[in-house]
């Protein structure tokens, strides 16, 4: 009797060996080989059938006569997460909400599903790891029930689909896609095979019946989603949680979304009714900002098609070890270790031998590179001791040469300041360039980070490569 062969797969990217190894050679991960026998629809997994003489084919056609139809959306409450989606949910469509545990995935999904139902949609949730009464006691406490909102908690893919096919939802929401399983591979559920497997079936699912499909993802102690990353590729949209769920502030990010924009942010806040929009995003970041402290600036930060104001904060203090401590949160710390060579050789202001600490305040996470002049003149504040100019607010990229790159859309981002009191920016500008002319805001465009420094800190002659615009 043959052996049966033994394949080990790594959890975190999929990658598959003969044998057990303790770092993954494709994504480097430590001990996470799980061993997995093959199996599947085909069994031994390879094709016998020759495609050379298929009897059902699909002949190519011409692109231009391809019809575009309007695609429909269901449009959804909170208002955030439904500009986030794009305008809505498309029916047929699949999308994945990754996040921390206790985050609120299950609280907004179930929100979600309560709104199918009111607006007398059929709305199914297939609950894998909860109970039914668990749910109903999360849905009561949110609000009405409607009796379009049905429940299954049973993970076993072949005992709800069939029933789902004759009867087609127009929302469905899986709890967790880790928790499914199917019949039809060994594996248990959660493993690689098993999420890549069911998360297939369900793709098919909502093409085939144009049900609109949400499943929710668990992710790693790095906040990444647990599995492979061929599950990202299978959705139409991925939405992550924002790691951090210990305060009252939920931040919802799209990283991927085939019927909208990426890089769209929802803030809302958990309150015992589910998470609510946050109104005025820029106040709710900068309150409890002191004014006029050493080591505080402000920008303003782009994600997706609107902009708000956020604090970045430095300290730097004398290194009492050989080796110099960097602490960041919310920015990459590469960022902040290229940023304090250039203030070191272009600004002539020296952060060897001490200690830096860098974070954005309200736990946010800032990837655009026009806060790098936030940043660096944050830095130079705290080297010195001395605040920064009042009611500024600084915007700009800066390069590895001291010079600075305009922000994107800046119109917009010195609009946001000035209607939060802001009375100066200090941004940066092409040679040439001319800057906006905003109400109640003096713009002063530089282009160096030199120049940027003395405008900070409120000199009385400015640089020779700086201009003034504006009130």
């Amino acid at each position: 009797m043959p052996r049966e062969r033994t394949l080990y797969t790594c959890s975190e990217c999929g990658h598959t060996e003969v044998r057990w190894m303790g770092r993954c050679p494709q994504c480097g991960a430590w001990n996470s080989f799980n061993e997995e026998k093959p199996g599947g629809l085909s069994g031994s997994g390879r094709s016998t059938r020759s495609l050379g003489a298929a009897e059902d084919t699909v002949e190519p056609i011409a692109l231009n006569g391809v019809e575009i139809d309007r695609l429909p959306r269901y449009h959804v409450q909170p208002a955030e997460l439904d500009r986030v989606l794009g305008g809505g949910i498309v029916p047929g469509s699949i999308f994945l909400l990754g996040g921390a545990p206790g985050v609120g995935k299950s609280t907004l999904l179930t929100m979600l599903t309560r709104d199918f139902a009111a607006a007398g949609q059929r709305a199914v949730y297939l609950s894998a790891e909860e109970s039914a009464s668990q749910v109903r006691r999360r849905a009561q406490r949110l609000g009405e029930i409607g009796d379009r909102f049905l429940i299954v908690d049973e993970p076993c893919l072949e005992r709800v689909l069939p029933g789902l096919y004759r009867d087609p939802p127009a929302f469905l929401v899986v709890d967790s896609i880790q928790a499914v399983y199917s019949r039809e591979l060994d594996g248990i559920a959660g493993s690689v095979s098993q999420i890549r497997f069911c998360g297939g079936l369900l793709a098919d699912f909502a093409r085939a019946t144009s049900c609109a499909v949400a499943l929710v993802g668990h992710v790693t102690k790095d906040g990444d989603l647990a599995g492979p990353r061929v599950l990202e590729h299978m959705v139409d949209a991925v939405l992550y949680f924002e790691p951090d769920p210990r305060g009252v502030v939920r931040i919802i990010r799209a990283f991927k979304n085939r019927f909208g924009a990426t890089g769209e942010l929802a803030v809302m806040e958990m309150t015992q009714k589910g998470l609510q929009p946050v109104r005025d995003v820029s106040a709710m970041f900068l309150a409890g900002r002191l004014v006029n402290e050493p080591g505080s600036a402000v920008t303003a930060v782009q994600s997706g098609s609107r902009p708000f104001l956020v604090e970045v904060q430095a300290l730097l203090t004398p290194s009492h070890y050989g080796t110099p401590a960097r602490v960041v949160s919310g920015v990459d710390g590469r960022r902040i270790a290229l940023l304090a060579a250039i203030l070191d050789r272009k600004s002539r202001m020296s952060t060897s031998g001490r200690d830096i600490f860098v974070k954005v305040a309200g736990g946010l996470k800032v990837s655009d590179p026009a806060a790098d002049l936030a940043l660096a003149c944050a830095m130079a504040s705290s080297l010195r001791n001395r605040p920064l100019l009042a009611e500024t607010i600084f915007l700009g990229e800066v390069g590895l040469t001291g010079e600075l790159r305009p922000a994107e859309n800046l119109t917009p981002r010195l609009k946001e300041a000035a209607a939060h009191g802001f009375r100066k920016a200090v941004v940066a500008r092409l040679p040439g360039q001319s800057l906006p002319r905003i109400e109640g805001l003096q713009v002063i465009g530089v282009r160096t980070l030199a120049a940027a420094i003395s405008a900070a800190f409120g000199l009385r002659e400015l640089p020779k490569d700086a201009e003034e615009e504006g009130a």
